[in-house]
């Protein structure tokens, strides 16, 4: 007579149905977006041996910038304007003047990406802030005197203004840094006046004096301003001139 059936195999067979049962749906697809940070990466500035600056804003010695990103660490302040004088929006080192030029409250970028390059009429327009800052800080021959001098120690300049035509120019203040500008006598020159005062006088900044708006802060400029030719513009003409010579006026050369 056989025994009983053993009942190990039916209990294995429905543990493995249960079991089934429990395990996860399968995978209907994949996500691609796992939620990485892309790495941040700075543009800075190569002029300075000592100091960096990079496109954030920030300033630091060149052996503390990080290798891999470009980027200054975010210790010190943003936007420093140390060494600058804030009333010219110039400065006395490059690297604080791009820092300082990058302060969104001090450079409109629709300003900046209207600013052509240089000034040929196919000369393209900057494509940031940062482009137009490290170009605008560095050295022009405005800042410099007798070909082989800076005019002033703050001849980092960035500051840009509108005028009447629609195009930006740099600021008419930053361009005569160092220089006095005197009213001579009649008769005298540029070189007669400037040795009476102990100075040399700057031929190179007379084109710049060459219009109204900039004379009329050391002229009288009484009877107005008009285009002329002769080698002593640009003049006034003094009050004991006749009528028709416009006494009390602001001549200027009419090729400026």
């Amino acid at each position: 007579m056989a025994g009983p059936r053993p009942l190990l195999p039916r209990f294995l067979r429905l543990a493995v149905v249960v079991c089934a049962s429990c395990l996860p749906a399968p995978v209907l697809g994949i996500r691609k977006d796992i939620g990485l940070v892309a790495p941040l990466m700075c543009r800075s500035t190569v002029q300075g041996r000592h100091l960096i600056t990079d496109d954030n804003g920030y300033v630091c010695s060149a052996l503390a910038i990080d290798p891999w990103s470009h980027c200054c660490p975010e210790t010190g302040a943003r936007f420093s304007c140390q060494g600058c004088k804030l009333d010219l929006q110039c400065c006395n080192s490059y690297e604080y003047c791009v820092s300082c030029c990058l302060n969104p409250s001090k450079t409109k970028i629709e300003d900046v990406l209207k600013l052509k390059v240089a000034k040929p009429v196919t000369a393209g327009t900057y494509r940031s802030v940062f482009d137009f800052c490290m170009g605008r800080c560095r050295h022009s021959s405005a800042s410099v005197v007798h070909e082989n001098a800076y005019a002033s120690d703050f001849h980092h300049c960035f500051s840009v203004q509108q005028n009447s035509s629609g195009s930006i120019e740099s600021s008419s203040v930053s361009r005569f840094l160092g220089i006095n500008i005197v009213v001579g006598r009649s008769g005298e020159s540029c070189s007669l006046v400037c040795k009476a005062r102990g100075q040399s006088c700057v031929p190179s900044r007379l084109s710049m004096l060459n219009k109204c708006e900039i004379l009329q802060k050391y002229m009288r400029c009484k009877s107005g301003c008009f285009r002329s030719l002769g080698p002593d513009q640009p003049a006034e003409v003094v009050d004991e001139a006749p009528t028709s010579l416009k006494p009390r006026s602001v001549l200027i050369h009419a090729d400026g």
